[in-house]
């Protein structure tokens, strides 16, 4: 009995210090968000970031309250000699929080780390084949989300997906769409979505076009998605996830399913920001 009330006790002290963590770290982001957006940051996105003057007012004030949280919470590492200023905190917390915009959002849980290149780096990765043999592979990369806390990006690669926003192309945005996907487990093309009723037309249009794309890669057919899209479904989510915000009319007038299943999913249309 005594054991009983032991482990009951030990459960709800669990409880009540998990409820109280929550309720801290609200204060402490209400506490956050209740400054003034600091000036310098606003140079930085007016010169770093042309698309936050094409996005409703209320979304880029939403945007700014994002950026200051993302920046409080959230530790930057330059890696071979690259130094992390203000610059770069804002620029890339920019990109990364429009995918957080008109959603509840606990702001990438499982990320701690944001690790930052100044351009292209080099990872090693040991593959094991069917046979059992080990080899090392060297792969030139440009930004990559890893499950346990760290996003890794070039700042050149940032750069230019920052300054020309309507290319359809952006790594942070790829990246960060890893991260959401990430939220529920290993990446696999289905991040959390608010509907359980929603997980079937998601699978079944997501699934679809997926095919579609692995169609148009193999038989080098044009398409609005970039082919590293048809790698797996992961990077189906991810690559779609850049056109969605950047180039949407194109997506919207070509995929219409598949738009309204993105739309849903970020409570966004960005169709009408352009």
């Amino acid at each position: 009995m005594v054991a009983i009330v032991f482990v009951v006790l030990i459960a709800v002290l669990a409880i009540a210090w998990i409820g109280s963590s929550r309720w801290r770290k609200q204060r402490q982001r209400q506490h956050i968000t209740a400054q003034p957006f600091p000036t310098a940051w606003r140079a930085i996105l007016k010169a770093r970031f042309p698309y936050f003057k094409a996005m409703p007012t209320d979304l880029q004030l939403q945007l700014k309250k994002h950026i200051q949280v993302f920046i409080a919470e959230k530790q930057f590492v330059g890696c071979s000699g690259f130094i992390i200023n203000d610059e770069v905190k804002v620029t890339i917390a920019a990109q990364a929080c429009l995918l957080l915009l008109n959603r509840q959002t606990d702001y990438y849980p499982k990320l701690k780390q944001i690790l930052v290149y100044p351009a292209a780096f080099i990872v090693e990765q040991n593959r094991t084949d069917i046979a059992g043999v080990q080899s090392s592979q060297r792969n030139v990369l440009l930004g990559e989300s890893w499950e346990y806390g760290k996003v890794v990006l070039s700042w050149h690669s940032t750069l230019e997906g920052a300054a020309d926003p309507f290319d359809g192309s952006n790594v942070v945005i790829h990246e960060f769409a890893h991260q959401l996907d990430q939220e529920d487990g290993t990446a696999n093309g289905a991040p959390p979505l608010t509907d359980i009723t929603a997980y079937r037309s998601w699978s079944q249009t997501l699934g679809e076009e997926f095919k579609q794309l692995q169609h148009c890669a193999a038989h080098h057919k044009p398409s609005l998605f970039n082919y590293y899209g048809a790698t797996n479904p992961a990077e189906f989510f991810a690559v779609i996830s850049e056109t969605f915000f950047e180039r949407p009319a194109d997506f919207y007038q070509q995929h219409q399913k598949l738009y309204q299943e993105l739309s849903q999913f970020y409570h966004l249309d960005p169709i009408h920001w352009h």
